[in-house]
């Protein structure tokens, strides 16, 4: 059974726009924000539990907690929409069903740490829901919820949405800010870290898209009354993506700690008839996978997942069925890392070439154990070595594979 605390609404077809928003109780989080010290805007949010939707999972508000008081610099928010990682598609819905919860919870960020200008950060791909963004935004401003005075008041947000051209390395926190500053888009050294020195060299909060839409309901029914929901690491609710051969492939938010069986059973409809599960990646491709004995243990929290050597990431869900080879879902993957590697640090660069040539040998049939163990050492290597986490997320699927699934490989080798 669903939770549905950010897509209730989802179901009215008006409710993408400005009108059907208002009429659904939209932008009364902005009101009571603004009515509220900034700091106690900050504290309510930590009530609340919200972790990072983006993959990382790093609490909200203290994330908004770090942006310094003092300071003569002006203060950026940043959205990241730049929703790249195969297997996930929850961000575009919520651009598409739900506009103007984001804008409203990046206009309460916003208020709450002093910034008085924000970006939304937008994949290349998505240019209908970039229109889409910019037509909210606009029906935004004519109301007075952006611009100056909002909802009556002497703050003032302006609001901007920055394309970016197709690379999945500006999904990375600051290699996004190198990208709107109109650089390469190449992730920085940290630290400093974005709160302290972000966009323009100044103090910067980055959110994901679900975790600023999740904040206007946060400040409008309260940080207790969000934390209420999930488990006691894993607060509030999640937006899942599925795909793959189950019977209903799509999203849908359920309250943390929901099994995972449940989920596809119930909610999926369970697997297209005459399929069996084998393994599942849990959240995006750069988790590492779960077998289906694991699957039966699983439940959609941050904790769950960890227990059982994977991660929820950002919740989108890849079933792989017993038919379908693992070696070639692996050489994909791999595939998918060497193309987007930015190139800067050698072990990514090398690294991911290397894991992706090894494994597209295995599965044409032509690889060793020597290749095998050569997959382990490589990707050893590049763990941690790094400036971001791409060479990690490149790492961590091949380890994963190799060990839930050492047997498929070993058979699939010339001894």
């Amino acid at each position: 059974m669903e939770t549905r605390l950010l897509t209730k609404y989802w179901d009215d077809p008006e409710h993408w726009t400005l009108k059907g928003y208002l009429k659904n109780g939209g932008y009364q989080g902005l009101k009571k924000s603004l009515e509220m010290a900034p700091d106690l805007v900050i504290e309510e949010v930590k009530k609340s539990g919200l972790r990072g939707r983006g993959g990382a999972g790093f609490p909200c508000g203290v994330k908004w907690s770090f942006v310094p008081k003092n300071t003569d610099k002006p203060k950026y928010i940043v959205c990241n929409s730049d929703e790249s990682e195969p297997g996930t598609f929850k961000d575009r819905a919520i651009i598409w069903n739900d506009p103007h919860s984001i804008i409203e919870g990046i206009a309460i960020a916003a208020w709450a740490v002093g910034a008085h200008t924000a970006y939304i950060y937008i994949r290349g791909e998505f240019t209908e829901e970039a229109l889409l963004l910019e037509q909210a935004i606009r029906e935004a401003y004519s109301e007075g919820y952006l611009g100056k005075g909002i909802c009556g008041s002497d703050f003032n947000l302006e609001l901007y949405v920055h394309r970016g051209a197709g690379a999945y390395i500006c999904g990375e926190e600051t290699g996004m800010l190198e990208s709107i500053e109109g650089k390469k888009g190449q992730p920085r050294n940290k630290p400093p870290f974005p709160a302290s020195e972000g966009l323009f060299q100044c103090p910067t909060v980055i959110n994901n898209v679900e975790t600023l839409a999740a904040v206007p309901w946060i400040i409008t029914n309260g940080g207790e009354a969000y934390a209420q929901y999930g488990t006691e690491k894993s607060k509030g609710t999640k937006l899942c993506g599925i795909s793959g051969p189950v019977k209903r492939p799509g999203i849908y938010e359920v309250e943390m700690g929901y099994p995972i069986e449940q989920f596809i059973e119930e909610l999926a409809g369970g697997m297209i008839d005459g399929k069996e599960l084998k393994a599942l990646i849990p959240g995006g491709s750069s988790t590492p996978p779960i077998s289906r004995e694991d699957v039966k243990k699983a439940k959609i929290s941050y904790e769950s997942l960890q227990e059982l050597n994977s991660a929820l990431g950002t919740a989108g869900m890849i079933v792989i069925p017993e038919d379908f080879s693992l070696i070639e879902s692996l050489a994909v993957i791999s595939r998918f890392y060497a193309d987007e590697s930015c190139g800067q640090c050698t072990p990514c660069r090398e690294g991911t070439g290397w894991l992706n040539k090894l494994t597209w040998k295995i599965l044409n049939g032509d690889g060793t154990l020597r290749d095998i163990q050569a997959l382990e050492h490589v990707s050893a290597n590049m763990q941690g070595r790094t400036i971001c986490a791409l060479a990690d997320a490149a790492a961590w699927p091949v380890q994963g594979f190799l060990k839930v699934f050492r047997q498929d490989f070993e058979k699939a080798v010339n001894k």
